[in-house]
């Protein structure tokens, strides 16, 4: 288990009488870039918050760096980005990271060592709400970077950007699990050309894990072009 930087077996939830996630189990494995790929409404966020343990589940269990997920253990090891704004518009840069420097009781010197990571060295006087929209998910991947997490999830976030900035915002996931203390990234997206920017892919449906496996492995598996037409093939074949 301890392989595995995140270790979900088993899980089930069920919100509104609905079940949601039907007896789901993956793994991440330390280290990699791991993208949770599938449509809209098909769980995936419901997957991240039970990651990050704040989802009621129903059963199953999920581990994070081999301790149950939400253990106050975690709390300095773990970041999670969601597809809501999550820094305050009406402070600038450095205001928001050293207020988030203060809730977690990370070293004072972090917003400095952040706002260079994620490319923003020059806007730290800048207020969040006057930046772009590219600019503003860097603020926030830089507030889930405080304290030096082990693993980020990450909730859909290049969504609504331009192809450059998604592609400047995957070079540096890849930079930062890459380095001398390397990050685990657990990264959501129902954009399908994104998958060959992951080292392995989580593939979901209607609740459901289709697949677990590298880019190339799947394609290998399913004879298929693209990850798109092997989604769509893993579909058929459950028909």
């Amino acid at each position: 288990m301890m392989n595995y930087a995140v270790d979900v077996r088993d899980l089930r939830v069920v919100r509104g009488g609905q079940v949601v996630l039907r007896d789901v189990s993956a793994q991440v494995e330390v280290g990699s870039v791991t993208g949770l790929l599938g449509p809209s409404g098909c769980g995936k966020t419901t997957l991240l918050r039970s990651v990050v343990g704040v989802q009621t589940v129903a059963g199953g269990e999920v581990r994070v760096l081999g301790s149950p997920a939400g253990s106050p253990a975690l709390r300095d090891h773990i970041g999670y980005v969601t597809q809501a704004p999550s820094v305050y518009g009406d402070l600038s840069v450095m205001e928001n990271l050293r207020y988030f420097t203060a809730v977690l009781g990370a070293p004072r010197g972090d917003p400095e060592r952040v706002i260079a990571a994620v490319g923003l060295a020059g806007k730290e006087k800048a207020r969040a709400d006057r930046l772009s929209g590219g600019q503003r998910a860097r603020v926030s991947l830089a507030a889930a970077l405080l304290g030096a997490p082990r693993v980020l999830v990450l909730d859909e976030p290049t969504v609504g950007l331009d192809p450059v900035l998604r592609a400047e915002l995957w070079g540096l996931f890849h930079r930062l699990a890459a380095g001398e203390d390397p990050v685990t990234f657990l990264i959501s997206s129902h954009v399908m050309d994104e998958a060959s920017r992951c080292t392995r892919l989580l593939l979901m449906r209607e609740g459901r894990i289709l697949a677990s496996d590298t880019p190339e492995g799947l394609l290998a598996r399913t004879g298929a072009r693209d990850v798109e037409g092997a989604f769509l093939r893993l579909v058929g074949a459950q028909s």
